[in-house]
């Protein structure tokens, strides 16, 4: 192999995902490991992986906009590899809670089936048929789409604008009425007011 020289390295990257930039880095570390790298984190190495697992949590993009490749080149591979395992945890426990927390509504409908109130049974049975897994009151809605030729569209267009253009309502006459004057200021009393 022949290295290329003179390939300008640039200053600063696009922002990488945290995420993505200590997984890469994790990586790395690891392999160094193979060749004698300590990774062993220190107290130093675990308060630095939560301050960045902290922050990437409160604020995922402006976290990763901060930590750049330079920023990065500063950590320790332990504290790399260590913020990785963090945020890898944490994307696992996230979906690991959500599937506890659906086993648990479901575990309490389904101890909901036996109270002695009837309107508390028929609602917990009507939303335990409503879980995705069971489907049996799935609300569901149809879209019918007739397709038809121009010219057809255009007839009935013609049609419906020949109906109102020419109505069959006719409009009826005024009628007059013949009676007295009426003064309303006079019936009033406000004749002299001004």
């Amino acid at each position: 192999m022949e290295p290329e020289l003179g390939v300008a390295i640039p200053e600063e990257l696009p922002p990488m995902d945290l995420k993505q930039r200590t997984d890469a880095a994790s990586e790395t570390a690891k392999k160094l490991a193979d060749h004698g790298v300590d990774l062993e984190p220190t107290k130093e190495d675990e308060d630095i992986a939560a301050k960045l697992v902290t922050a990437y949590a409160d604020n995922p993009d402006n976290t990763s906009k901060k930590v750049t490749t330079k920023r990065a080149a500063t950590l320790t591979p332990a504290s790399l590899v260590l913020t990785n395992n963090i945020l890898q945890e944490f994307g696992h426990s996230v979906v690991e809670s959500a599937l506890q927390v659906r086993h648990l509504v479901t575990n309490k409908l389904i101890d909901e089936t036996e109270n002695p109130d009837p309107r508390v049974r028929i609602r917990a049975l009507e939303l335990l048929g409503k879980i995705s897994d069971v489907g049996l009151f799935a609300e569901k809605s149809e879209v019918t789409i007739t397709h038809q030729s121009t010219d057809d569209l255009r007839a009935k267009l013609r049609e419906k604008l020949q109906k109102l253009s020419t109505s069959e309502e006719r409009i009826q006459e005024a009628i007059v009425i013949d009676g007295e004057v009426l003064d309303v200021d006079a019936e009033l009393g406000l004749e002299n007011e001004e």
